[in-house]
């Protein structure tokens, strides 16, 4: 069975919390969220808005980026099968070829340049 998003969101931000030595509500008041309703989310009950994660992110001072990212790697890790030491199981052999050819594929420098048109005039008066 794979893991819900919802669900995985709420562990990574459990996890998250617990690492940092925080209460639940310690972060639903940083973060102006219920109590009960942080605790649904951890627990993958609720589907949290983006407004609401940031909120919880700014709250455990974590990147929503770093968060998507775990959460990325955890439903990848469950459709691919793997265990949880990582390891690829047996059901799935093989299973990482695709994922090993994404990794070495050649990366974007962090000096490249984006250029962004400016929008029509049209769009830019309104």
């Amino acid at each position: 069975m794979s893991v819900l998003l919802r669900e995985a969101l709420g562990d990574s931000l459990r996890r998250t919390r617990v690492a940092q030595s925080r209460t639940l509500r310690e972060v639903s008041s940083s973060a102006r969220v219920s109590l009960g309703y942080l605790s649904e989310v951890e627990r993958g009950r609720k589907e949290a808005s983006s407004e609401l994660l940031a909120a919880i992110c700014d709250a455990l001072e974590v990147p929503l980026s770093t968060v998507l990212y775990e959460v990325s790697e955890s439903l990848s890790d469950s459709v691919e099968g793997r265990s949880d030491s990582g390891a690829p199981s047996a059901a799935a052999p093989g299973a990482h070829a695709s994922l090993d050819a994404a990794q070495s594929a050649p990366r974007i420098e962090e000096d490249t340049l984006v250029v962004i048109p400016a929008p029509p005039a049209a769009l830019a008066a309104a």
